[in-house]
């Protein structure tokens, strides 16, 4: 009886850009191709096709996505684009004609559709290759859980809804079925995320589905409640202070959710967020972060503001300083305010020069770096739990505290780490710390 030989299948590259919303887009659409039985190149040359899922929420990320299209059309050929930048397929076509296909963002069924007509599987009943969990592009130890799509927000300097859309929230059974198999796979930490996800089950009245034999409904709180009981790090990214936040940080004292707290306040000026379309009570939100803190001191928060926003005088970002200096956040990211096709902001008065935007950004990021280094500083002699993200193979480990998202905040420093392997979590004595990171070695048991 002769063997029976499979047909290989065709193999498909993927170029992922931008945030971690676009990143689970990407592993979706990967599942779905790994499921309908294609194979995965990580070069190039070994693709029969090439997927650059794009961003387009800046101009210098828009010229990012053109740059990262252009290479994979020189390397390979045969390209498809999807994500953010699709809603400018004709600028795109106009630039690349040889593109064979583009879509917008979460159009998982247009890509599918496009990869089958661009590289079309071989017959066969035997290719079905795909992890319960689906394909990861992130390590095996945490992943991305996306709760919801769209905004509901109009943020004067922001398109994303005009890209993605008002929100739309998944069910709550759906999310925790997803994320029990991300954790029977091996994930020992999920990060929660969305365009906002306090307001996750809005646009679902917040109602409630049949779960384990109980009701979940879809509310932040309760989808936060249940994750912690999966026994995984849950780590909550994108959060607007809505009163309900408040609830929240008692999950956070009670251990079922890591104490992190990730609010893009982007300004704290009363005209410049009026200006921004943001909530503009700055003076209550001091108040909510000092009662976050005493509800559960080891709560650490972080942010991301936006320096030389249009109409944005030095009284202006001097009152974001001091705002700073009240709120002593532990982790801060910073942009340049640059336009965006299609934002209100753009048609707004009183335009900052580049060198003024330079110089507070400098100024702004030298203070948090101050109060970065205080609040570590503080940890050495303590104990705390780290997540191994990688290991060197010499003894030395690096990890992430509680305090720390990947990719985005800082990292522990491990010494002495032989018998460690990404994904254990490990009590660690703080020996010493800088700007950004921890450096340290585990407890001796």
């Amino acid at each position: 009886m002769q063997p029976t030989v499979l047909p290989s299948p065709p193999r498909v590259g993927m170029v992922s850009l931008g945030c971690p919303k676009a990143l689970v887009d990407s592993e979706r659409i990967l599942t779905r191709l790994r499921a309908d039985g294609y194979g995965l190149s990580p070069d190039y040359e070994g693709a029969d096709v090439v997927l650059v899922n794009t961003c387009g929420f800046l101009d210098s990320a828009k010229e990012e996505s053109l740059e990262a299209i252009g290479e994979a059309i020189a390397e390979n050929g045969r390209v498809i684009v999807t994500g953010c930048l699709g809603r400018e397929a004709e600028m795109i076509r106009a630039r690349f004609p040889q593109v064979l296909a583009i879509s917008g963002a979460h159009q998982y069924e247009a890509v599918v559709g496009a990869v089958r007509e661009a590289a079309p599987l071989p017959p066969s009943p035997y290719v079905d290759l795909v992890p319960e969990a689906g394909l990861k592009l992130t390590p095996r130890h945490y992943s991305y859980l996306k709760i919801s799509e769209g905004c509901n927000h109009r943020c004067s300097f922001c398109i994303i809804p005009s890209i993605r859309g008002d929100l739309v929230s998944r069910r709550p059974d759906a999310i925790l079925r997803e994320a029990e198999k991300l954790v029977a796979a091996g994930t020992r930490e999920l990060l929660v995320i969305s365009q906002d996800t306090s307001a996750y089950g809005l646009d679902l009245a917040h109602r409630a589905w049949p779960w384990k034999g109980n009701e979940v409904r879809a509310h932040m709180t309760d989808l936060a409640r249940e994750l912690g009981r999966l026994g995984a790090w849950v780590r909550l990214h994108y959060v607007y202070p809505y009163p309900h936040v408040d609830r929240v940080i008692a999950l956070m004292a009670e251990g079922l959710v890591l104490p992190y707290l990730d609010i893009p306040f982007q300004h704290a000026s009363p005209p410049i967020l009026r200006a921004m379309r943001r909530p503009a009570n700055d003076a209550r939100v001091l108040e909510r972060i000092r009662s976050w803190r005493a509800i559960c001191p080891e709560i650490a928060i972080r942010s991301t503001f936006v320096v030389g926003f249009p109409g944005e005088t030095e009284a202006d970002f001097e009152y974001l300083m001091d705002w700073l200096d009240e709120a002593q956040l532990d982790r801060v990211g910073a942009f340049r305010f640059e336009p965006v096709a299609g934002a209100a902001a753009n048609d707004l008065p009183g335009a900052v020069p580049v060198a003024v935007k330079e110089e507070r950004y400098a100024r702004l990021m030298e203070k948090c770096a101050t109060i970065s280094a205080a609040k570590l500083r503080a940890k050495v002699g303590h104990a705390i739990d780290v997540i191994i993200d990688e290991t060197d193979g010499e003894g030395g480990a690096t990890g992430r505290s509680k305090a720390d998202a990947p990719e985005i905040d800082g990292q522990v420093h491990l010494r002495d780490a032989a018998e460690r392997a990404p994904g254990d979590i490990v009590r660690v004595t703080v020996e010493d710390a800088d700007e950004h990171d921890l450096f340290g070695a585990p407890v001796l048991s």
